[in-house]
């Protein structure tokens, strides 16, 4: 198997750093947790940003026992305390580290405290409204802007940032230049490691492709034939019902016909 016989720790993967570039995928069930550890992901990130996540997320790391596991922490988080408390939150269920797309100032404060913590560079969506969907780093100038940030997030303590849809001449060029180990989505092969998400690996919507991603699956064609085929199902069952041929016998209880006459007898 290509899959490590036990789980990465962060010093692990700072070993790594220029010597191999891994694989990362974002999974949102235990099924995929599952199948991505059999198939020999090494890294994994999920969702950790609401109460449903956070409940949720036991459960995926139960799935993949032996993986590295990262959790998204919510949008919006006030404080350095609060981020620590959610940091130390999500190491307890289990998260090999968290991703934080705040400030390097929320970010150092759960480095202050040993919390492993990725950042973010590049084009980041939840701040889309100052950049649009679009690459980021084209021109001197933004090269320049991700550089100083990537420095920033350096000296806040963080061990790695996801780099999403960066030039790849300019994503390699800060990969060797700094200690961060960076994360690829759509930024080319010369990071440390490269990311995508299961929905566009297994190709789960009927939206455009993204340029950076691949679908290795055809998964909306089989919900669809799915859904055409539960619907078969039910219309069967509702003739059925209806024209009395469910239940047959095949499908009932027999009581003995003695007992069921003594029953019978013991209420006249």
């Amino acid at each position: 198997m290509l899959r490590p016989r036990k789980k990465y720790t962060v010093y692990e993967l700072q070993q790594l750093k220029g010597k191999r570039r891994l694989t990362h995928i974002h999974v949102k069930s235990p099924e995929e947790a599952t199948a991505a550890e059999l198939a020999g992901i090494d890294l994994m990130s999920c969702s950790f940003d609401s109460p449903e996540a956070q409940a949720r997320f036991p459960q995926l790391v139960a799935a993949a026992p032996n993986s590295f596991l990262s959790g998204s922490t919510p949008h919006g988080i006030a404080s350095g305390e609060e981020a620590i408390r959610i940091g130390f939150r999500a190491l307890e269920l289990g998260a090999s580290s968290v991703y934080c797309s705040a400030s390097p100032r929320l970010i150092e404060a759960m480095a202050r405290e040993g919390i492993p913590v990725v950042g973010h560079l590049g084009l980041v969506p939840r701040h889309v409204t100052w950049t649009n969907y679009r690459a980021i780093g084209k021109t001197a100038v933004e090269a320049g802007q991700i550089y100083t940030k990537m420095k920033e997030l350096e000296s806040a303590g963080a061990y790695a940032a996801e780099l999403e849809v960066v030039p790849h001449e300019l994503a390699s060029f800060l990969s060797s230049r700094t200690s961060l180990l960076l994360m690829s989505l759509g930024s080319g092969s010369g990071c440390d490691t490269q990311f995508l998400f299961s929905d566009d690996i297994l190709g789960e919507y009927d939206e455009r492709l993204p340029r950076h991603a691949k679908a290795y699956r055809n998964f909306l064609l089989e919900y669809r034939r799915l859904q055409e085929e539960r619907i078969a199902a039910f219309r069967e069952y509702v003739s059925e019902v209806r024209d009395g041929h469910f239940p047959a016998e095949s499908h009932l209880i027999t009581m003995d016909p003695t007992e069921f006459e003594t029953f019978r007898a013991s209420l006249d």
